[in-house]
Order: C-alpha cells, then structure tokens, then sequence
C-alpha cells in the first residue's frame, strides 16, 4: 500500500527553507529538520483554523504546552521554539507579517545535559572489535573508527570525506564543516597507518575501472557510506566489544575525542577549532565533563570520602 504524499508546506515556509540553505549554508540534515518541525506546527495549527503564516501568540503557546503534554523532552521543546522564532522573525523581515507571534514566548527550562563520553580502554576495544572482523568491511570500520577518534569530525563529515583530503597528505585533514567552513584537524599515526591500509583495499572493492570521490564510496544513491550505516556498524562494534550499544554513537566518540584531548593537556582553544565550533562557549561543556570525573574520582579515591561512607554504613 503507498503512503500518501506528504502535504506540501506553505510557500512563506518554503521561502524561509530556501533562505537558511542559501544565505546561512543550512545543510540538508538541517533544512530537512526545520521542514519537519514546521510541518508539524502547521498541522497543529490547521486544527485551530490557522495556518502558518496568521498563527497567534495563543495558537504557538497551544502547540508548546502540547508537545510538552507528549512528553517530549525540554530541548526538543526548545529546539522546535527556536525554528519558530527564526521563521516568524524572517515573515517580519520580509514584511509577510506586521508582527511576530513568537517574541514573547518563552523558553523551557534545560538542564546541563553533559555529554556521554567512552574512557580511551572502551575506545581501544571498539577499534580493535572492528579489526577483528576481518576482511574489507573490517578494515573499512577500523580506518573509519581511526579517523573520527582521532579528528573529532561529525558523522556526516566523516562519510563524505572526499578521496582527494587524504591523496596528498594525510598527517591533515581539510574539512568542510557545517555552512560550508573550512578547517583543518591534524590526525595521529594510527589513523594515518588505517589509511595507508584502506586505501589498496578501497581500489580492490571499487574493481577494475571504477572511480569514487569519496574516500569510503558505497553503490548506494549517495555514492558514499550513509550515516545510518554507519551508526548501525557502529552499535555491532560495541557488541562485540562488549560495550552497552545504547552507549555509543558517532557523537560519543566525538565527545571522546574532545573529552580525551582536554583530559591530555590541550587547550579548550585549540579543541574548538578542530571541531568547528562557532562559539567556544559549546566547547567548554567538555570542561563540566572533567569536573564530573574529577569530582567522582575523589569520592571513589580519597581516603577521607572512603571513611565517611563506612562511617555512613
């Protein structure tokens, strides 16, 4: 049975869609998340004999509440009040609308969520859970498994990396980040040695007189290993490391490597270029990771913390 096509949004949300992608460099993930967010504020909306474009104050505030009601968490709430925010900001903008419905909402209240980070043992286990697997898909994980905790790249990043970031020199790696910014993340000898192994292996998988310009290439539509797959290799590796799978994802071992690099003596500087932060301010979470292991290590550690909980016991 065909699933009904989805309903085409508004063409004030079009517009607002097509201005994230061409002024601000939104990538696809993005701009297709704003679209489904948008799409289900409308659909809230039409109950309410609104639409996008005349919504109120009241009608946003309504749909708040509701997503609050589902039981959706505060930063998902947050998330979907900031597309609103930018869009009714852009309708005044443009002058679609005299007003912004959306100004005086306010905000829910987030807690610290820091980060899930793998200790460098956990890591160590899933490269080599990934090695062990043998063959090409083995080594394609490996290098890939390398690479990210090496560099801190996000996952989509990763793989779409082009065949030509590491033909020249692989001690750097140029990346094109999020809105289309270039940086470059140096990488360590072992991801480099993964490469220098993929790369043969890579030629043989491609055969005879086939090209790719991606670095991990796939016969998918993409031309390239999907985030999805990967994130699904990804769990298998944990499995077999012995790892809890609801543990791990790509974003953990990027945390790792940010958490990992701090806990060595980098600075909070130098970890924000490499991973493409904008603002350093999303950076220094991984100093309130430190603080929470510092803090647990002289609980678990100290002398004085061990005689006040036999003491308690």
């Amino acid at each position: 049975m065909k699933r009904k096509p989805l309903p085409a949004l508004s063409r004030q949300a079009d517009a607002f869609l097509e201005m994230l992608v061409a002024e601000r460099g939104a990538s696809r993930n993005t701009e297709a998340a704003y679209r489904t967010d948008l799409r289900d504020l409308e659909t809230f909306l039409r109950r309410r004999k609104q639409t996008l474009a005349t919504a109120d104050t009241a009608g946003l505030r309504a749909y708040l509440k509701a997503l609050d009601y589902l039981g959706m968490t505060p930063r998902t709430v947050a998330r979907r009040l900031s597309v609103m925010r930018q869009f009714y900001r852009f309708l005044a903008a443009e002058r679609l609308r005299d007003d912004d419905p959306a100004s005086t909402l306010d905000s829910p209240r987030l807690g610290r969520a820091l980060p899930k980070v793998l200790s460098r043992a956990e890591v160590d286990r899933l490269i080599a859970a990934a090695r062990e697997v043998g063959g090409n898909d083995g080594g394609r994980m490996a290098t890939l498994l390398e690479i990210l905790y090496a560099s801190g790249l996000r996952v989509t990043e990763l793989v779409t990396l082009p065949l030509s970031a590491v033909e020249r020199d692989a001690a750097v790696l140029g990346v094109r980040g999020k809105g289309g910014k270039e940086r470059l993340v140096p990488l360590s000898d072992p991801a480099r040695r993964a490469i220098v192994e993929w790369l043969p292996v890579r030629a043989a998988m491609l055969g005879d007189g086939q090209r790719s310009r991606f670095l991990f290439p796939s016969r998918g539509d993409s031309g390239h290993l999907t985030r999805q797959r990967f994130a699904q290799l990804l769990k298998e590796a944990a499995l077999k490391a012995g790892i809890d799978p609801a543990r791990v994802s790509p974003h953990v071992l990027r945390h790792a490597f940010a958490s990992h690099l701090l806990e060595g003596g980098a600075d909070l500087r130098s970890v924000q270029v490499m991973l493409g932060h904008a603002d350093i301010a999303t950076t220094q979470i991984y100093t309130h990771v430190l603080d929470e292991k510092l803090r647990a290590l002289v609980q678990d550690k100290h002398p004085l913390a061990r005689r006040a909980r036999r003491r308690a016991s």
